[in-house]
């Protein structure tokens, strides 16, 4: 397996915009490819694409291979299984890392079984052991156990990475990298996927994952009302509204909203969780945050043992008293 070398990822785009994942990815592919001696690549496929190679550079990357045609504009399992197939079979890189997005987690299974390697989906660290395998670290049994997996007889080593679980390396505007451009081996006929029209969904999304402030709503919040005052609170401090799977499963709020194992990974500056017990499941979406506030009624709750701060009292209370102070603050500043 010596002829396999460099670490590779997937920079996803949409509508020719990097997803921020790609770029957390990027980050931590660069370390591991420091460790290893190794180059870090990114494959960055659609059509029009290539000006955000230099972005990718800037973010770690040593070689962009871009994969520009127009038949790759829009995503299509087909289309962008086969066009990075091909390139692997060429280049043949050691890993491949994509971003566990509804793209990634589509993708990266088709190109697995085209290239027969093994992946590991929904990975929540990465390092390189003493043999210079990858190690791939994931939650397992409902996040009670951390597993590391390895691929030692298949190559590439594959994995997708949760969003928010990583940091993006600085942007280094003076960095210099290569840009290679493949011409890609693709016809019509071997996409079967026609799209005709891309209808966006008239409501908005919140998109947690990239918020600074969080406040979130549990179990204790007891119905979708109670997560008015939560969006009073998240609006007086200029954040969004998360929640634990408890309140999303109980159908108080959206699961865009989720935070968790099985919801979104998130890294705000500020996280306040509200009526939130903290099983380990939300810790583990929500543990890497800046600075961590609980409010809850009871001294004991799990949540308390990972915030910074802590308010032992009724959220009905606690809230608009912390509303209001904002408000004080704000106008004594506007004076």
């Amino acid at each position: 397996m010596n002829e396999y070398k460099d670490i590779w990822v997937f920079a996803e785009q949409r509508e020719q915009r990097l997803m921020n994942v790609s770029l957390e990815i990027l980050g931590e592919a660069r370390k591991l490819a420091d460790k290893k001696g190794v180059k870090a690549c990114a494959v960055l496929v659609g059509y029009g694409v290539k000006g955000l190679a230099d972005e990718l550079i800037k973010y770690g990357a040593d070689v962009v291979y871009v994969i520009d045609n127009p038949l790759l504009k829009n995503y299509t399992t087909e289309g962008y299984a086969k066009v990075i197939a091909d390139l692997v079979n060429e280049l043949k890189p050691e890993a491949i890392l994509y971003g566990a997005t509804y793209i990634g987690r589509d993708l990266a299974p088709r190109i697995a079984s085209r290239l027969h390697t093994g992946l590991t989906a929904d990975c929540t660290g990465l390092d390189i052991d003493e043999n210079g395998l990858l190690l791939q670290i994931r939650p397992a049994f409902g996040g009670n156990l951390i597993a590391t997996i390895i691929c030692p007889e298949r190559r590439p080593q594959m994995a997708t990475v949760r969003p928010g679980v990583m940091k993006k390396a600085p942007k280094d505007g003076k960095r210099e990298g290569k840009i290679i451009e493949i011409q890609a081996n693709i016809k019509e006929g071997d996409i079967r996927t026609q799209i005709f029209d891309i209808i966006k969904e008239a409501k908005s999304k919140v998109n947690i994952e990239e918020a600074d402030i969080i406040v979130s709503g549990g179990r204790g919040v007891g119905g979708a009302e109670g997560f008015k005052l939560i969006q009073q609170l998240a609006d007086a401090l200029g954040g969004v509204v998360g929640a634990s799977r408890a309140a999303v499963d109980a159908g108080w709020i959206s699961s865009d909203h989720q935070v968790g194992q099985t919801g979104k990974t998130v890294r705000p500056k500020l996280y306040i969780a509200c009526g939130i017990s903290g099983a380990i499941q939300h810790i583990a979406g929500m543990g890497n945050a800046i600075t961590i506030v609980a409010i809850n009624k009871n001294p004991d709750a799990p949540i308390f043992k990972v915030a910074d701060y802590g308010i032992v009292g009724d959220l009905f209370k606690v809230i608009p008293a912390l509303i209001e102070e904002i408000k004080r603050i704000k106008n004594n500043e506007m004076a």
